[in-house]
C-alpha cells in the first residue's frame, strides 16, 4: 500500500455513464461511526452523481425506519421493478428515501422476513464459500439474511435498464460485505469496492496485546479468530476483501491490519470526512463557545459548588468520549496524564481549574439520585434569585422615579420581602454539603470492576478541594433529553476547550475531527487513523489545534508524561491565545470536508471501472 494513493490525482470527476450503489448496515440504522460516514457524505455524493444515478442499500428495522425513512410506491424504474419482484417472493423490501440532506433513494431489506430460509442460507454460505455461521447468534443471523436479500436484489435487477454502462457497488464493513462472493460467482456485470473501516479481529487483538502493532505480522488469523470466538466474522471479512475488485480502508494504519489479518493489502485509502457546513457557526464561533460554556457552567455549579466553589472564569473544560474500551480508546493513558497534570498544576500553583468529562457508555441503573437532587436544588436557588431580581427591579424603578429631592441610591436589601429572604436561605442551606462532589454521575451496575473508577480511587483523584483537575465520569452519551446537560453532544463539544483522544487502536476516529469542525483543539495519537493522516498531510498541525502524541513502540509512562506536558502547555495559554487557536481549528476543518476528501472515493470508482 503506497503513500502515492493518498495524494490528489490529476484526473477530476467521477466515471462517466455510471451508476453507484452504496451498501452499509448503518444506512437508516444508527449504530456507530459508519452511520456518520455515510450520512455526512450523502450531499457531496448527490452533488456529483445526481439522485438518479445513486442508490443506498441498508437493513430495515421498524423502530429506526420510523425516524429515518420515507417510503415511496414506485414500480416503473428498474429498481422499483426489482423491489416488486422480491416483494412478490415474500421478501420484506422497502423502497423510498432516507430523511437526510439530499434525500437519497434507498432500498431497505427486513432480515426477519427471510428467517424461514436461514438454514438454507447458512448451508449455501458454507458449501459455496466455507463461511460458517453458527446458530443462536442474533447479529450473524441478521447479517446472513440481509446479505442473502441484497444478493437476490442484484440478481433480480435489470442492470441494462439503469441507463449506465458501468455499475459500481460499494460495500462498507463486514456486515454489508457478505453478498460480495455471490456477486462475483454469478459474474454479474458490476464492479465491487469493499471498504473495511476496521477489522474486528484487530480490535480484539489490540484490546489484549499492548504491543499489537509490533506483533501484527506474526499473528495467525485463524488461530486468533478461534481464540476470541469471532471466526465467522473473520471469514466474512476475508471473503469480502478478496472478492472485491478494489479493497480499501480508512487509514494507512488500518491498511497494515488488512495486509496481515485479511491477507490482502488495500488498493486505495479512503479517509473519512464530514459535512463541515453542518458545524459552521456563521463566523460566530466564539459567541457559540461562550453561550454553550455558560450552560456547562450551570452543571458544574450544581455539581461542585455545593461542596466548594472555584473561579469559573479560570476554569477549562477538557473531555474525552467514545465507546468504553479502556485501553484501545486511551482512557488509561488519559487518566495517568491527568494525574500528572494535577500534580504539575499544584506544584506550579497555577490559578486554573480543569474539569475533565469522560463521556462513554457503561451499564447503569439510573442517574445518581444525589446528582439529580443537587441539580434540582440549584435550579430552585436560581428560581428564587429570579423572583428576587424581578421584585427588586420593580421596586427600584418605582422608588427612583417617584423620589423627590437629590438623587440617592436606595438600600436594595429593604426591597426584598422576608419571605423571599427566608426561601433563598432555606434553599442554599439544603443544597450545601460537606461531602466531596461525585466522580460518576450515574449508579453503575458494577462500579467495583470499573477501570476508570478504580484508577481514580487508587490515585485519590476524587474531586478533593485542593485538586486542580476535577473529574466528571458520565457513563452515558449526552443528548438533549439528558436532564443534567439538556444539550446534544455536538453542542456540548462547542462549550469545551480541549478534546483528549490518545487512542492505542483507532482505525480513523471521528471525535478529534468533530472537535476540529467545532473550532476545538484536540490531542490524538499517531497510531489513530486521523492522527496518522494529520501527521502525513497537515504541516504545522500543532499550530492548527491538532496535537499528536507518539505511541508506537514507546513506554506507557513516557507517553503519559508527553500527554501531561501537552495539556500543561495548553493550560498556560491565555484567553486571547485560546481564541486565536479556536479560529485556526475551524478554518483548518475545511480540509476534511467531503468536497475535498470525496476525491479519494472518486479515484476508487475511476480505478474500479478500469479493471
Amino acid at each position: 500500500m503506497a503513500k502515492k494513493e493518498m495524494v490528489e490525482t490529476a484526473q477530476e470527476g467521477i466515471p462517466q455513464n455510471s451508476f453507484l450503489f452504496e451498501s452499509a448496515y448503518e444506512v437508516c440504522n444508527q449504530v456507530g461511526g459508519i452511520y456518520t460516514v455515510i450520512r455526512s457524505k450523502v450531499p457531496s455524493v448527490i452533488n456529483k452523481w445526481g439522485k438518479e444515478n445513486y442508490c443506498l442499500i441498508g437493513p430495515y428495522f421498524a423502530d429506526q425506519a420510523a425516524a429515518h425513512f420515507d417510503p415511496v410506491h414506485e414500480t416503473e424504474s428498474p429498481i422499483g421493478k426489482a423491489v416488486l419482484k422480491l416483494q412478490e417472493r415474500g421478501f420484506g423490501v422497502h423502497y423510498g428515501q432516507w430523511i437526510v440532506s439530499g434525500r437519497p433513494n434507498v432500498v431497505l431489506f427486513d432480515p426477519y422476513s427471510v428467517y424461514d430460509m436461514l438454514s438454507e442460507i447458512k448451508h449455501s454460505l458454507w458449501s459455496d464459500y466455507h463461511i460458517s455461521i453458527p446458530g443462536g447468534d442474533e447479529l450473524l443471523d441478521k447479517v446472513a439474511a440481509f446479505g442473502f436479500q441484497v444478493t437476490e436484489f442484484f440478481r433480480c435487477l435489470d442492470l441494462n435498464q439503469l441507463g449506465a454502462d458501468k455499475i459500481i457497488v460499494h460495500f462498507h464493513e463486514w456486515m454489508a460485505g457478505l453478498p460480495i462472493p455471490g456477486l462475483r460467482r454469478e459474474k454479474l456485470n458490476v464492479k465491487i469496492v469493499f471498504t473495511t473501516h476496521a477489522t474486528l479481529l484487530g480490535r480484539y487483538l489490540a484490546m489484549n496485546d499492548p504491543k499489537f502493532y509490533d506483533h501484527l505480522a506474526f499473528y495467525n488469523w485463524e488461530e486468533e479468530a478461534e481464540k476470541f470466538n469471532v471466526k465467522p466474522i473473520a471469514e466474512i471479512e476475508r471473503a469480502s476483501a478478496h472478492g472485491a475488485h478494489i479493497l480499501s480502508t480508512v487509514s494507512e494504519i488500518t491498511g497494515k491490519e488488512c495486509t496481515h489479518l485479511l491477507g490482502r493489502s488495500p488498493d486505495i485509502i479512503l479517509p473519512n470526512g464530514l459535512n463541515i457546513e453542518r458545524f459552521e457557526a456563521l463566523h460566530h464561533i466564539q459567541n457559540q463557545h461562550v453561550k454553550v460554556k455558560d450552560q456547562i457552567h450551570n452543571f458544574v455549579m450544581g455539581h461542585f459548588f455545593q461542596s466548594y466553589p472555584f473561579d469559573l472564569d479560570n476554569t477549562l473544560y477538557f473531555f474525552t468520549s467514545g465507546r468504553y474500551e479502556y485501553h484501545n480508546k486511551g482512557y488509561d493513558l488519559t487518566l495517568e496524564a491527568l494525574a500528572r497534570l494535577n500534580y504539575k498544576m499544584q506544584v506550579a500553583n497555577i490559578d486554573t481549574t480543569v474539569v475533565t468529562f469522560f463521556i462513554t457508555r457503561q451499564p447503569f441503573y439510573t442517574i445518581n439520585p444525589e446528582v439529580l437532587q443537587a441539580k434540582a436544588q440549584i435550579e430552585d436557588v436560581w428560581r428564587v434569585c429570579e423572583e428576587i431580581k424581578e421584585q427588586v427591579g420593580k421596586r427600584l424603578y418605582t422608588q427612583i422615579t417617584s423620589a423627590e429631592g437629590p438623587y440617592e441610591f436606595p438600600d436594595l436589601t429593604k426591597m426584598v420581602d422576608d419571605y423571599l429572604r427566608l426561601k433563598l436561605r432555606r434553599n442554599i442551606q439544603s443544597w450545601k454539603t460537606h461531602h466531596l462532589p461525585k466522580v460518576v454521575t450515574h449508579t453503575l451496575k458494577d462500579d467495583s470492576k470499573d477501570d476508570i473508577l478504580n484508577f481514580l480511587r487508587s490515585s485519590n483523584m476524587v474531586n478533593n478541594r485542593h485538586d486542580k483537575v476535577k473529574i466528571v465520569y458520565h457513563p452515558d452519551f449526552i443528548a438533549t433529553s439528558n436532564p443534567l446537560f439538556r444539550m446534544d453532544y455536538n453542542t456540548f463539544v462547542r462549550g469545551c476547550h480541549l478534546g483528549i483522544f490518545p487512542s492505542m487502536y483507532e482505525p480513523w476516529g471521528y471525535t478529534p475531527l468533530e472537535c476540529l469542525a467545532s473550532g476545538l483543539p484536540s490531542i490524538t495519537s499517531e497510531i489513530a487513523g486521523f492522527g496518522d493522516y494529520v501527521v502525513n498531510n497537515i504541516p504545522d498541525h500543532d499550530e492548527k489545534g491538532m496535537y499528536i502524541i507518539n505511541r508506537m513502540g514507546r513506554d506507557f509512562f513516557d507517553i503519559a508524561e508527553d500527554l501531561a506536558n501537552k495539556m500543561f502547555e495548553f493550560v498556560q495559554l491565555n484567553r486571547r491565545e485560546r481564541i486565536a487557536l479556536r479560529y485556526r481549528c475551524e478554518e483548518e476543518s475545511l480540509h476534511f470536508d467531503w468536497s475535498n476528501l470525496g476525491r479519494y472515493y472518486d479515484e476508487a470508482y475511476r480505478k474500479v471501472v478500469e479493471l
